[in-house]
């Protein structure tokens, strides 16, 4: 009887675990479409991720006696918020903002770029220790491995940063 229990117990601990590991990664990514703007998405997963949340939090509430049910509570909240980053940078939806400042080789990166199918805008700008030339090039988020890879192929100096942006008109995007 005692072994059933204890089965019991640590089935009810991992049940625990996997909604609130569900219900996070969840959480992560309806964050996400809110943030891209995609109404009917993001209602999809609050929906979805309330529903995990209310019957896990029930079943925790229910026998605070058991010690696992709240450690499987913690760890799947932890782990749902890693494993909803992880999801989230797999699916790479939406636009990144690039900028490139290169010293040395602007035009050439320029060119590199677009002949990769990037749009690129250049600034002649001047920095700290003269003049340089500043790219900025809005992509999709999947090509930013893509992009990064071809500025350091031509300029492994370049300062190269990131910003996620929504676009509110698309130009040149064929997205």
């Amino acid at each position: 009887m005692t072994i059933v229990l204890s089965d019991n117990i640590w089935i009810s601990a991992l049940v625990i675990f996997l909604l609130r590991v569900t219900d996070m990664s969840l959480d992560t990514l309806r964050l996400l479409f809110v943030v891209k703007g995609k109404r009917l998405i993001a209602w999809i997963l609050g929906f979805l991720q309330s529903l995990v949340f209310v019957i896990a939090i029930s079943t925790v509430l229910s026998n605070l006696n058991n010690i696992l049910n709240i450690i499987g509570y913690a760890a799947g909240f932890a782990t749902g918020n890693v494993l909803g980053m992880f999801i989230e940078e797999r699916l790479a939806i939406g636009h990144i903002a690039m900028r490139v400042i290169s010293s040395k080789q602007g035009l050439k990166l320029a060119k590199a770029l677009r002949r990769a199918g990037f749009a690129v805008t250049e600034i002649r700008a001047r920095g700290k220790d003269g003049k340089v030339s500043l790219l900025n090039s809005s992509i999709l988020r999947r090509d930013v491995p893509r992009f990064e890879n071809l500025v350091l192929k031509t300029e492994p100096e370049a300062f190269i940063t990131a910003e996620d942006m929504r676009p509110i008109r698309v130009g040149f995007w064929r997205a």
